[in-house]
């Protein structure tokens, strides 16, 4: 299945039913999901390893994973409602491979697979930017959690964030080997935000961790 196909295929991931403006939940949209897949399919990150999405919300990026012939996926999600959705887009989507929904809070340890498994482990995520009040430097818990337990990983990060990323990988040992920008294009779904229609510039960026 090429990238165009994929991307169709993920389009028809359903979005939150009542998304959390607390946890920043935004789906990823299906061509940006499709891409980071792809990429991470060329970089041979996924075929028999196993995937981790931190963090999954409606499962886009574990069942993109999962229609690539990895030996398994693994997604978390801290909230039922968001595993509930993603299960039921399991079903739209019908991958090859069947995902493992744990319900879990990403941020904490000890989480499923341990680092340098047999197979690898590579973490895909497209984590909270930290953008809400009391919610700051929430992708930089999801990061420590990923150099813990990933190989290597690929994740979407607000616009701006080279910097921090590289330092962090830097310090945990790791290295940041691609990077590129992204838009996510954002309905309307919370009272605070005044536009029917915003386009998010986003970075991201795959990490070799050792």
């Amino acid at each position: 299945m090429g990238k165009r196909a994929l991307e169709r295929r993920l389009s028809e991931v359903a979005d939150f039913a009542d998304p959390r403006v607390e946890l920043e939940q935004y789906s990823t949209p299906a061509d940006l999901a499709a891409h980071l897949v792809h990429l991470a399919d060329v970089h041979h990150d996924i075929a028999g390893k196993t995937v981790v999405d931190l963090g999954t919300g409606t499962g886009v990026l574990a069942l993109g994973a999962a229609t690539r012939d990895p030996e398994r996926v693994v997604a978390l999600d801290r909230e039922h409602a968001a595993l509930r959705r993603a299960r039921e887009n399991e079903r739209r989507i019908a991958p090859t491979v069947p995902v493992e929904w744990l319900l879990a809070d990403a941020t904490r340890e000890p989480i499923c697979p341990r680092k340098r498994a047999i197979d690898g482990v590579t973490v895909v995520m497209n984590p909270p930017f930290g953008a809400q009040k009391g919610n700051e430097h929430a992708d930089r818990a999801f990061l420590e959690t990923t150099a813990a337990v990933a190989d290597v990983s690929y994740s979407i990060h607000n616009e701006g964030s080279a910097d921090f990323v590289e330092a962090f990988a830097d310090d945990a040992g790791g290295e940041v080997t691609h990077a590129f920008r992204a838009e996510l294009p954002l309905s309307r779904r919370f009272d605070f935000q005044r536009s029917e229609r915003k386009t998010l510039d986003a970075e991201v960026f795959r990490v070799e961790w050792r």
